[in-house]
C-alpha cells in the first residue's frame, strides 16, 4: 500500500481492501468482501505492508486449540499423576523398609533385654532375702533392685510400643465402658496412691455407661498411662481424680492432678518419647508416647490444660457409641 492508501500489490484472491483499513496500526475488526477479518498494518520505508485473517478462521484455530486441550489435557495429567506416583513408591520404599527394620530391631532388643533384667532382678532380691540383716552393702543391693525393675519397665514400654507401631492393623476394636476401665485401673492404682500420701477419687456416674470403640487392652493401658504421671508428679498429700464423662456427642476420659502442671510452651512436647517435663519424677519419658500411639489409632483427640485440683488436667475424647450396643452385645469391662 502506498503512502497515498493505493494497492501495490496483493494475493491473487484478495478482496478489495477499505481505505481506512491501510492506514490500520493496530488490529482491528474490517468488513471485507462479506466477511470480517482482523486486520493491522505497519510502515516498510515509504510503504505499508497491510495483512488480516478471517474471524472465522482465527474462531476455527482457536476451537481445535481449545478441543486439543481438553483432550490431551486429562491425560498428561494421568501421566504425570503416574509418574509422580512410580517415583514417589520408589523413593518410599527404602524408607519403610528403614523404619521396619528399626521396629523389628527395637522390639527384638527390648525382648532379648528382659531375659538378663529378669534374672538380675531375682538375683538381687534372692540376696536380699538371704542377708537376713543389716549390711555394708545392702544399700546398694537395694539400689541396683531399683534401677533394674526401672529398666524393666522401660523394656517393656519400648517393646510395647515397637509392637504397636509395627503392626499394621490394630486389633479389633470392641465396645468399651470407660467407666468400667477407669474403676479397674483405679483399683489397681489405689495402694499405689496411699503409699504416695495422694488422695486418689473417681469421678464418674457408674449408672451410666461411657461407650467408646477401641480396643480393651489398649483403653487399660492408656488410663494406667494417665494414672502413673499423675501418681509421679502430685506431691505427697497431694490429689489425684480420675473421671470418665459423656460431654455432648463425645466420650471423656479426664485425669487431674495438684501437681506442678505442664507450661503451655512446652505441652506440645509432652508426647515425645524419652521426654520428661520434671526431672526427678522418675519413669523413662515412655508412657504419654504409648498413650499418644493408642490415642491416634482409636480416633480420639487429647486436650491439655490446667486443672482445678492447681496442676495438669490430661483428657482424651473420642466419638461416642450410642447406648444400645449393636446384636445385643454388652460392654467390656
Amino acid at each position: 500500500v502506498s503512502p497515498q492508501g493505493a494497492v501495490l500489490s496483493s494475493t491473487s484472491d484478495a478482496p478489495p481492501l477499505p481505505a481506512g483499513a491501510a492506514q490500520s496500526t493496530t488490529p482491528e475488526s474490517v468488513a471485507i468482501g462479506g466477511g470480517e477479518f482482523l486486520v493491522a498494518g505497519t510502515s516498510v520505508g515509504t510503504t505499508r505492508i497491510v495483512a488480516g485473517e478471517s474471524v472465522a478462521s482465527v474462531g476455527r484455530a482457536v476451537g481445535t486449540i481449545v478441543i486439543a486441550e481438553l483432550a490431551i489435557g486429562p491425560v498428561l495429567l494421568v501421566v504425570v499423576f503416574a509418574g509422580a506416583l512410580a517415583v514417589g513408591r520408589r523413593v518410599a520404599g527404602p524408607i519403610e523398609r528403614a523404619h521396619k527394620r528399626q521396629l523389628d530391631f527395637t522390639a527384638d532388643a527390648s525382648h532379648e533385654l528382659r531375659t538378663p533384667l529378669s534374672v538380675i532382678e531375682a538375683e538381687t532380691s534372692l540376696a536380699l532375702t538371704n542377708r537376713g540383716g543389716a549390711s555394708a552393702d545392702e544399700a546398694a543391693l537395694r539400689r541396683v533392685l531399683e534401677e533394674s525393675r526401672r529398666m524393666h519397665r522401660m523394656v517393656d514400654d519400648m517393646l510395647w510400643l515397637a509392637r504397636l507401631e509395627a503392626t499394621p492393623t490394630s486389633p479389633s476394636h470392641e465396645t468399651v465402658d470407660l467407666v468400667a476401665s477407669v474403676a479397674t485401673a483405679a483399683q489397681r492404682f489405689r495402694s499405689l496412691a496411699q503409699r504416695r500420701g495422694l488422695h486418689l477419687d473417681v469421678d464418674s456416674d457408674t449408672a451410666t455407661p461411657v461407650l467408646i470403640e477401641a480396643p480393651p487392652e489398649w483403653v487399660d493401658r492408656l488410663v494406667g498411662v494417665l494414672l502413673d504421671n499423675a501418681c509421679k508428679y502430685a506431691p505427697a498429700g497431694g490429689h489425684v481424680r480420675v473421671s470418665a464423662v459423656v460431654n455432648s456427642d463425645r466420650a471423656r476420659l479426664a485425669v487431674d492432678d495438684s501437681g506442678p502442671g505442664i507450661d503451655p510452651a512446652h505441652r506440645s512436647r509432652i508426647f515425645d518419647r524419652f521426654h520428661r517435663e520434671i526431672g526427678d519424677a522418675g519413669g523413662a519419658g515412655l508412657g504419654l508416647a504409648i498413650g499418644d500411639a493408642v490415642v491416634a489409632a482409636t480416633r480420639g483427640r487429647w486436650e491439655i490444660g490446667d486443672s482445678d485440683l492447681g496442676g495438669a488436667s490430661v483428657a482424651v475424647v473420642w466419638p461416642l457409641v450410642g447406648a444400645r450396643l449393636h446384636n445385643g452385645g454388652q460392654p467390656k469391662r
